[in-house]
Parts: C-alpha cells; structure tokens; sequence
C-alpha cells in the first residue's frame, strides 16, 4: 500500500508547498509502519476496519513520548483522514471515507491573547533602544510591525517602499498563510530598517539577499532572537517568560486602542479570518470604559439622519449614487433595530453589509 499512499499524498498537495508534501508522506509512513508492525497481516486497502486499525494508531499517538501537542495529533489525524478520501475516490472503496469520523480530531485550544503589559512594553523597548545592536533593532522592528519572526527573517534588502509623499510601508514576503502584504510604518520604522541595514551590510553590499544576515542558517537566526529575547527580559526584571509573538500581540491591542477598524487591522496583520484577529486583542475594563463613555458622549442614535433626497431630485452622477446608498444604509438600519433578535434581524445584517461594500467599491469609480 505505500505506493498508494505515496500517490495519494502526491495529489493531494499539488498545489501546496514542498513542506506540505513532507508532512503528508510522513503522515503516511507512520501509519503504514504502525500497520506493518502490530497488524501485518493487513497488506490492501480492503482490509482495513476502524476497530482495531485506526482506533489502536489513535492510541499510539496518544501513547506517544515526549506527549504530542493537541495540534500536532489533530495534523496526523487530518492528514490521514484526507488521503483516506482521496484513495477512496480513487479506488472506489466507499468504506474509507468512515474510517476516522470528525469526532477523531481534537478541538483547538481557545487561546487568550498575550499582549505585553504596559510596563513590561516599556521597559523591553527601552533596553531595546539602549543596546542598538543587531537583535535589538531586530526586535523593535517586530514590535512596531506586528510581523511574524519568521516573516521578519525573511525580510528582503529593500523592505522599504516609499507608498506616497511622506508615506513608508515595510514590503512582508510570503509568509505564514502564502501572502504577501504591506504594513505601513512612522519615521521610527524607517530608522529602524535603515540602522539594520547599517549594522548588517556596513559596506553597502545589495547583492545582500536578506535584510538580517544569515550566516548559520535562518533557524539558528530565529533561535537567536528569542534567546536575546529572553535574556532582555531577564535583564530588565521581568521575571515571566516573553516570546517575540508577543510584540504580535501588543502591536494588534495598540492598533486597536488608536482607532484601527477590525477590516485594515486584518489587513496589516496579515490574517484572512477576523476570527484570528480577535484572538490578538485583548479587550480591558479600561477599555469597555473608555468605549462608554465614548458612546454616552457622542450616541450615534443622536447624530443628524441624512436628507432622503426625492426621486426626482437624486441627480445621476457618482455624488447621487453614493448618497442614495447612504440614504438606504441609514432606513435600512433604522428598521433592522426596530425588530426583535432573530432570523430576519440578521438577514438585513448581511444586506446592510453588502450595501456597505456597494457603496466601497462605487467610490472606486471616481476618476479623481
């Protein structure tokens, strides 16, 4: 079977990246090495029953030392669940596809996002900017991004695009999700990426791949970073344990405080669920508070509703379209708060939203 398994995993990532195929084929091998070594009398695709077969690999993977992590035992399970339905489709052996059942795979965990608090930010950013060296820089760069390590170290000599008159923004390559993006940086940033490129490349050398070098590999490169990471914190008192996704995190609730909408903070982040994006934020009193009052202040109930202009009077230029598709947001919203929760609230919920995307991309149109 393990030339089936091999093809199976073959078609499987054929639009996926090299690492994905690994990770399928090794997926593979365990499971047929499993087979070979408690059930070798298995030896087609036929033969293979839930119980013992896979309920006996499950505990194998359970039994596994060291423990695995709840998300790496749910990738095997994935993993094996889809080359099973693509050998089931191909083979026409309908009986694979019910040999791991949805209920197989564990539930992520609910993770609580991990900003850094406001102290512990300003006291890592002040060594940070006493030291400027190398990883300090490195460093200030993930916090004032909110990039990803890995996209970090993977920055390319020239990051720095100039967008606009007096307006940067940091090119990130393909990263976790395989997009690429561009997150608009201050002064600050810019200082930051040109002392990098000072401290790397003394010589101005732009035959220079990377922004940060790489000498022993980019793994021992990001080895370096936490591990300065951790000394920093140390150094500066703090006695719990930081990781750079952190700055993540921090650079997300910053962005949040400041006015930052939830759609472009997806945006600069790099996410393509808002889902994710919440799971950086990290709501407080302070700002429940603040939001409150906010709202007792300046109550959009309150605020003038537009002038419905007539049929006759709505002229048929840009100008027209657009309020006429303000003037049907604001009755439309009027009429959704009047009903009780349900069915038909959340149905003028999803209309409401597509008139606001009609209105976003009829503002495209105009030729100024």
């Amino acid at each position: 079977m393990a030339l089936l398994f091999q093809r199976a995993a073959e078609s499987l990532t054929t639009s996926l990246t090299a690492d994905s195929e690994h990770y399928y084929q090794r997926t593979g091998h365990h499971f047929l090495n499993y087979l070979d070594a408690q059930h070798p009398r298995v030896r087609s695709l036929r033969q293979l029953r839930r119980d013992p077969h896979i309920l006996d690999w499950l505990n194998l993977l359970r039994s596994h030392q060291p423990p695995l992590a709840k998300v790496t035992y749910a990738h095997y399970v994935i993993r094996l669940r889809r080359i099973f339905e693509e050998l089931a489709w191909s083979k026409g052996i309908p009986l694979l596809t019910r040999l791991i059942r949805s209920d197989d795979i564990p539930s992520a965990d609910r993770c609580l996002p991990r900003p850094l608090t406001s102290e512990q930010d300003r006291l890592i950013q002040q060594e940070l900017l006493r030291r400027d060296d190398l990883v300090g820089n490195a460093l200030l760069l993930l916090r004032h991004t909110g990039m990803r390590i890995g996209e970090c170290l993977d920055l390319p000599l020239d990051c720095l695009r100039h967008i606009s008159h007096d307006q940067w923004a940091v090119h990130v390559p393909l990263g976790k999700l395989r997009t690429e993006r561009l997150v608009p940086v201050d002064s600050f940033v810019c200082g930051v990426v040109h002392r990098l490129r000072l401290l790397c490349h003394p010589d101005k050398n732009r035959a220079a791949r990377f922004l940060l070098p790489r000498p022993q590999g980019r793994m021992t490169l990001g080895c370096q970073l936490r591990r300065s990471l951790h000394q920093i914190a140390a150094a500066v008192g703090i006695k719990s344990r930081i990781v750079p996704h952190q700055f993540r995190h921090t650079f997300a609730t910053e962005m949040l405080r400041a006015g930052v909408s939830l759609p472009v903070l997806m945006k600069i982040l790099g996410h393509r669920s808002p889902n994710m994006t919440m799971r950086y934020l990290e709501v407080s009193l302070l700002d429940v508070e603040h939001e409150f009052q906010l709202a007792r202040q300046q109550p959009r109930y309150r605020l003038p509703a537009p002038k419905i202009p007539s049929a006759t009077s709505a002229t048929p230029d840009l100008s027209g379209l657009l309020g006429s598709l303000h003037v049907a947001q604001h009755v439309l919203e009027m009429f959704r708060r009047t009903l009780p929760p349900g069915p038909h609230r959340r149905l003028l919920e999803r209309l409401a939203n597509r008139l606001i995307k009609i209105a976003s991309e009829a503002r495209k149109l105009d030729p100024s």
